[in-house]
C-alpha cells in the first residue's frame, strides 16, 4: 500500500489516522455509554487542569453535528441514540479528525434522502478541498451522484477497475456486481380485504412522545411506514410492544391489548419484530444458526423438565432455513461468521418459525448487497401472500415505493399522511416529499 508514492505499513487503526485517514464504519464503532460528544473527540479529548475539558468537548461536537444534523443533543449518551443518529455520529467522528483521506463504508445505510444529501453536499466541498474518498456502498444512484471512478468487487476479486463513472451505466454496473443483468423484484399479487384488520391503533399516545397515532393493518397486507430520521416510527413499534402506551387504543384482531414487552407480544398476540439492528438486537452472535432460528420456538420444541430433546431443533428449524436461502456450511455456524444478507434471512427465519400473524420488519436491506436486497423484497411479499400481515419501517424509498401495498408517512412522532401506492418511483415519491415539505413549512411558519 502506498500513500503519496511512499509504501507504508500501518501496525494498528492509530497509525492511520496518523497518516491522514479516517473511517466512516458500517458497523458503527462507538462507546454507547459515553456521550457523543465524548465519542465525537475520543481520539483528542481536550482537558484543563489536569481534568476533561467538557464544554470544549461539546463546542467541537457541535461543530460538526452542525453540519449534518442540529437536533442531536451532544451531552446524550450513544446508547439512547437511534441508528440512524449513531450513523451521523460515525460520520461527524470521522470528520472531526480532519483526514486528508475518508474512508466510507455505506455511510448512508441508515440514515434518510434528506440527510444523505446533507452528506453528499458535505463531501463534494472536502474533495473540492483536497481530501480524497474511498465510497463504498450498495446504493446505486449514489454511487453515480457522488463517484468520480468506481470500481466494482466481486466474490474477492475487481471485476473493474477505477473506470471513470461517465463510462459507466447502471445496467453495466449490476452486471459486474452481480454476474448477470438485474432482475426486478417481483411481488406476487394479492387481494387484500379492507375490512379484515388484524392490528388497529386508535388515538395512541406513548411515552416517547407520540400522540393521535391512528391506523389499521389488514390480514397479508404490507402496509409501510416512512420518514425522514427522528420522526419516531421504530419508537412507536417498540412503544407498541413495550409497554409504552400511555394512552389511546391498541386493538389486535379485535380485541384492545396491552402488550408489556415482545414475550407477551409473541405468547399472547403473534406478534414478530424484525430489528434494524440485527447484530445489537436480532441475534445472539456468537451462538448458531440453529439457535438463533430456534429461540423464539424453545418453549413449543422443549419436552421433559424443559429439555429440548435431541435432533428437536434441527427438524424445527431445516425448513426455515432452506426456504429463506441461507447460506452457511452448517446449522452449527456462528451466525457472527455469516455475511449480512444471510444474517438478515436468519433474523426473518426465527419469526417466521414462530408463526407470528403480524411482522414488524424494520429497515430489511440495511447494508445489503443489490442481489440479496431483491430476494428479501419478493420473499416480504410471499410473507404477505401467506396470510402474515407485514408493518415495514424502511428509509430506502425506492424500497419502500416497490414492497409496500400503503405508506403512512410519520413526521415529529405523529402519522401526518397517508399515500396509496402505485409502484411507481416518479408519481409516489413526490407525492410523500410534497406531504413531508408542507407539513415542514406549516411547522417553520408557525415558530416564525
Amino acid at each position: 500500500m502506498l500513500i503519496d508514492g511512499a509504501p507504508v505499513h500501518f501496525g494498528s487503526p492509530r497509525d492511520a489516522i496518523a497518516a491522514g485517514i479516517s473511517a466512516v464504519h458500517q458497523e458503527r464503532n462507538l462507546v454507547p455509554r459515553f456521550s457523543v460528544g465524548e465519542n465525537i473527540a475520543l481520539e483528542r479529548l481536550p482537558t484543563k487542569r489536569g481534568l476533561i475539558d467538557y464544554d470544549e468537548v461539546d463546542r467541537e461536537a457541535r461543530r460538526y453535528l452542525d453540519l449534518l444534523d442540529r437536533g442531536i443533543d451532544t451531552r446524550a449518551e450513544v446508547r439512547t441514540l437511534s441508528v440512524a443518529q449513531m450513523q451521523i455520529v460515525e460520520i461527524a467522528k470521522a470528520l472531526s479528525l480532519e483526514a486528508k483521506m475518508l474512508l466510507l463504508d455505506e455511510p448512508t445505510a441508515s440514515i434518510t434522502e434528506h440527510e444523505t444529501a446533507a452528506l453528499f453536499s458535505l463531501l463534494r466541498r472536502l474533495r473540492d478541498e483536497g481530501v480524497a474518498m474511498l465510497f463504498v456502498s450498495h446504493k446505486l444512484e449514489e454511487v453515480f451522484a457522488i463517484a468520480d471512478r468506481v470500481t466494482v468487487l466481486r466474490d474477492g476479486k475487481n471485476a473493474a477497475e477505477g473506470v471513470p463513472i461517465a463510462e459507466m451505466t447502471r445496467q453495466k454496473l449490476v452486471s459486474l456486481m452481480i454476474g448477470r443483468d438485474e432482475r426486478a423484484a417481483e411481488i406476487r399479487p394479492r387481494t387484500i380485504d379492507a375490512a379484515d384488520v388484524v392490528l388497529e391503533t386508535r388515538n395512541l399516545a406513548t411515552t416517547l412522545g407520540h400522540r393521535d397515532i391512528s391506523f389499521s393493518l389488514r390480514r397479508g397486507e404490507i402496509l409501510g411506514f416512512y420518514g425522514l430520521v427522528g420522526a419516531g416510527r421504530s419508537e412507536l413499534m417498540k412503544a407498541m410492544l413495550g409497554g409504552g402506551v400511555t394512552g389511546g387504543g391498541l386493538i389486535v384482531r379485535g380485541k384492545p391489548a396491552r402488550i408489556r414487552d415482545m414475550h407477551e407480544a409473541l405468547r399472547a398476540y403473534r406478534i414478530g419484530y424484525v430489528s434494524e439492528d440485527r447484530k445489537g438486537e436480532g441475534l445472539v452472535l456468537i451462538h448458531s444458526v440453529k439457535e438463533n432460528v430456534a429461540i423464539t420456538i424453545w418453549q413449543r420444541i422443549a419436552g421433559f423438565l424443559g429439555l429440548i430433546p435431541p435432533g428437536a431443533e434441527t427438524r424445527a428449524v431445516q425448513p426455515f432455513v432452506d426456504r429463506l436461502e441461507v447460506r452457511t456450511p452448517s446449522l452449527n455456524q456462528a451466525v457472527a461468521n455469516l455475511s449480512g444478507g444471510n444474517q438478515q434471512k436468519v433474523s426473518i427465519a426465527k419469526w417466521l418459525a414462530a408463526n407470528t400473524d403480524i411482522l414488524i420488519i424494520d429497515e430489511p436491506t440495511v447494508g445489503i448487497d443489490i442481489k440479496t436486497k431483491t430476494y428479501l423484497h419478493e420473499l416480504i411479499g410471499d410473507i404477505a401472500a401467506g396470510g402474515v400481515s407485514v408493518l415495514l419501517i424502511s428509509s430506502d424509498m425506492p424500497e419502500m415505493i416497490a414492497v409496500a401495498d400503503r405508506i403512512l408517512i410519520v413526521h415529529d412522532f405523529r402519522i401526518v399522511g397517508e399515500v396509496d401506492n402505485d409502484h411507481r418511483y416518479d408519481t409516489t415519491s413526490k407525492a410523500i416529499m410534497s406531504r413531508i415539505h408542507a407539513v415542514e413549512d406549516a411547522g417553520t411558519g408557525a415558530a416564525a
